[in-house]
């Protein structure tokens, strides 16, 4: 399911997990409800699977004002984030755990602080979190909702580690995204990359 490399051997204090395509395998879902907002609304651009994941973890908002620029496109914001809101929602239910990442986590939550730090809504990330039964891992869970900067910015790894009450060198960050990976060395962390693998057949909005 995804390349899952070996963690560093140091003593960190404190744990900080990515939540979609890190502790649930929930990105081909939020591909799809990229592709279905798209096409609703006309966009006139090939949306691939490679440019939905070099945007993993900037946060929907971010996502659309680049694409109007990148693109030359008038993208209504408010409208498209209901629409792929509405998306996620009513596919929740095909979510599925990243096994061996969260049963990592509940191993670690037994002798270290562990948060998580997503770019997702918060209401969607603690779904997404009771779905996989992982809810309980974690007594610190930080979402676009609660910073003003999302990822490549440190702000939301920060936010964790004082939540924690762990130094951010003292932190290890699971993160499957590059934006991620960026933030959390601007955020003086270290990090290992849990990269899923490309779905099989997966489409873009212009298949």
């Amino acid at each position: 399911m995804h390349i899952f490399p070996s963690i560093p051997e140091e003593d960190f204090e404190g744990y900080i997990f990515d939540c979609d395509g890190t502790l649930a395998n929930s990105m081909p879902i939020h591909f799809e409800s990229w592709c279905y907002a798209l096409n609703k609304h006309g966009a006139k651009f090939e949306f691939t699977w490679d440019l939905f994941y070099s945007m993993a973890g900037m946060g929907i908002n971010h996502s659309i004002e680049r694409f109007n620029e990148k693109f030359n496109l008038t993208l209504n914001s408010d409208a498209l984030i209901i629409d792929i809101k509405e998306f996620v929602h009513g596919n929740l239910h095909r979510i599925e755990p990243m096994v061996e990442v969260v049963e990592l986590a509940r191993r670690l939550s037994k002798v270290r602080p562990t948060s998580v730090a997503s770019g997702g809504p918060r209401v969607v990330v603690h779904k997404v979190l009771e779905i996989i039964k992982a809810n309980d891992i974690f007594p610190h869970v930080v979402t676009q909702d609660d910073v003003v900067n999302c990822k490549p910015h440190p702000e939301i790894f920060l936010h964790a580690a004082i939540q924690m009450g762990v130094r951010p060198e003292k932190c290890l960050v699971f993160e499957d995204s590059l934006l991620g990976i960026e933030a959390a060395k601007s955020a003086d962390m270290k990090y290992v990359l849990v990269q899923p693998k490309k779905p099989e057949g997966i489409a873009s909005n212009s298949n």
